[in-house]
Order: C-alpha cells, then structure tokens, then sequence
C-alpha cells in the first residue's frame, strides 16, 4: 500500500486481494460504466451522485473506491479521507483490476486480444 499525502492507495492486485476477504469496494463510476462490467462485491455510488449515498458507508471499516482508470476514484478517496473515513483509493481503477485478472461481471472492460 503506498501513501500520497494522507490518502493511500491499493494496486489492483492488493484490491483484488482485500475484495476477496470482504473489505468494501465503492465504484464511483456512472450507471452506464458500471453495465458495461463491474467487480461482482462492489457497490454502485457514482460520483456524480455521491453526497446522495456518502452517509451510508461505514466509519469503521476500510473503503476501496474505483473508478474506470483512476482519476475519479482519487478525489472521491481523498475526499473520504480528509472527511475521516478509512479510505483508499485503487491505482488505475476498472482497468488495472481487469489486467490483473480480477472477476468482472458483465462484459469485459477489455476488448480480446486478436
């Protein structure tokens, strides 16, 4: 886990990794992203609509937020953080979680290989 200011961040292995043993993974992208293929234990708050469903998370526990490629899931994390919540952000997003082999449900984030 690597550390940028007070926000830390996860690689999509070790988010892979902590999905797996039940740790909370916030996708913060929009419904449409989101149909197109999403991590089977995530929740769907998109940005946009965030402040509507940020007083359902957790004080106490670890959150991982994801986006498609990373730049959403920064702010939304580091808004969490500096808000008091256990927040991280996953490096790369959507993408880096498919590369890393991580379940997607849907269709693939990834065109196949030719």
């Amino acid at each position: 886990m690597a550390a940028e200011g007070s926000l830390q961040h996860v690689t999509a292995e070790e988010a892979i990794e902590l999905a797996a043993e039940g740790a909370l993974l916030v996708d913060v992208r929009e419904q449409s992203e989101w149909d197109r293929g999403h991590a089977p234990t995530a929740v769907l708050m998109p940005m946009s609509r965030f402040a509507d469903f940020v007083d359902e998370l957790p004080t106490d526990a670890d959150i991982m937020v994801v986006c498609h490629s990373g730049a959403r899931s920064f702010t939304v994390a580091s808004a969490l953080a500096d808000a008091g919540y256990r927040a991280v952000d996953v490096l790369g997003g959507m993408d880096a979680w498919e590369r890393a082999g991580g379940d997607v449900v849907g269709p693939a984030l990834q065109p196949p290989l030719a």
